[in-house]
Parts: C-alpha cells; sequence; structure tokens
C-alpha cells in the first residue's frame, strides 16, 4: 500500500519518503527481507525523546496553574503505549506496517506495542524530515486535544483499569491482586503486588486496600509503556 495517503493523515508532505518508509519497517520484517533494510527501532528511540520534549513544553505553557506532579500525571496521560496506540489507530498506521508474515498473522498491526513503536518512529521521522518546529507542529497538532481532556480526569486516574486496558489491548490475561498488610489494625500498611499469569509486574504500598492496589498497579502500568 503506497503512503502518499498516510502522509496526507499526517499532514506531513516528506522530503525524504524513505523516512516514512523505514517508520514502518518492524524488525519482524527486515529479519525476513531479501533486500537491505533498516527497522524502525532507531528512529523510535529518537520520537521518543522528541514526543517527550514538546509535551513537556506543551504542558509546562499551557497549563500554569498546574502543580508539578498534576504535570507529571498529565505528561503521562499521552506519553504511553495505550494512547500512542491509539493515535496510530486513528491515522490508520497499522495497514501501512511491514510485519515479517509470523508477526502479521498474530494481529501484530493491532497490537499496542507495534502500533506504539511505529508512531513514535514516526514522529522521529518527521523530525529528521522537517526538524524541530514541523515536529514540533505536528505532536501539538496530534496531542493538545488530548492533554485538554485528560486535565479534567487527572483525579480520577484509575491505575487498576488503565492497567487493564493495556494487557488486554495486547491479548494478556487479566491482572490479580495480592495484598497483604502489617502493624495494628489502627495503623494498618497495606503491601500489594500485581500480577499476570503467576508473574509479578508490580508492587505498591497504601494505608488502605485500594491504594496498595492502585500503587501496584502504577508500577506495573509505567514499566510496561516505558518498555
Amino acid at each position: 500500500m503506497g503512503l502518499g495517503a498516510l502522509e496526507q493523515r499526517l499532514g506531513h508532505s516528506f522530503d525524504d519518503p524513505n523516512l516514512l518508509h523505514r517508520a514502518m519497517c518492524h524488525r519482524s520484517w527486515v529479519a525476513e527481507s531479501a533486500e537491505p533494510e533498516v527497522s524502525n527501532e532507531r528512529l523510535e528511540f529518537l520520537g521518543d525523546a522528541v514526543l517527550g520534549w514538546v509535551v513537556a513544553d506543551l504542558v509546562f505553557r499551557n497549563f500554569q496553574h498546574l502543580a508539578e506532579g498534576a504535570l507529571t500525571d498529565l505528561r503521562k496521560s499521552v506519553v504511553n503505549a495505550n494512547a500512542l496506540a491509539e493515535v496510530a489507530v486513528e491515522l490508520g498506521l497499522g495497514d501501512h506496517l511491514l510485519l515479517g508474515r509470523g508477526e502479521d498473522a498474530a494481529g501484530g498491526r493491532r497490537k499496542t506495542s507495534i502500533l506504539s513503536d511505529a508512531m513514535e518512529a514516526v514522529i522521529g521521522a518527521v523530525y529528521l524530515d522537517g526538524g524541530r518546529q514541523a515536529s514540533f507542529d505536528f505532536i501539538e497538532r496530534l496531542f493538545a486535544d488530548r492533554l485538554d481532556d485528560a486535565v479534567d480526569s487527572l483525579h480520577r486516574l484509575d491505575y487498576k483499569a488503565a492497567l487493564q486496558e493495556l494487557l488486554g489491548r495486547d491479548g494478556k490475561p487479566n491482572p490479580d491482586y495480592k495484598v497483604s498488610s502489617t502493624g495494628p489494625d489502627h495503623d494498618k500498611t497495606f503491601t500489594a503486588k500485581v500480577m499476570v499469569a503467576r508473574q509479578t509486574i508490580g508492587r505498591g504500598e497504601g494505608r488502605s486496600k485500594k491504594s496498595a492496589e492502585q500503587a501496584a498497579a502504577a508500577d506495573a502500568y509505567e514499566s510496561l509503556v516505558e518498555s
């Protein structure tokens, strides 16, 4: 499938179309290709850094009433695999991905991890092709409204729900929480761990069972989206 339609949806006309082509090259496809190709992993690395810079700039300048902790939560609301994959779906990146036969057959075009990596690779490609201002404008166009929407729900951030959604989109089992407590009844400390397929993926503490589970879910969520 040609990339001209994708360029139109992205709103960026590439001077070097090979950059957009490379952004679509998953390592599974490169491994099977008879031609010398480079995967999108280096572009993904660059795009991740550019995205972090632009979103930090946007939240700092546009939400001056928020304290540092809220700014961090706001940034995380869009700089994560789940949000990036959603944007990738909206742009139709999955239709243009170059995947190995096995990965394609396994539903790779719908996987959160592959879509989010490709979205970061596209950001890296736009940065290399158009420079700082082009990449800033591109990210602002895609994410500014999401940041506005996220501000209203910061106080309702539910990491348990977010973690379950993230796992579900990657085809993984639902998480299981194990909670223990220490201390007297009037001053207990709760410790939680969240497990998937009997493997611990996050830990947390709190003054209640609910807060400990949320802390463990947050730990797991951040680990998964940053991996």
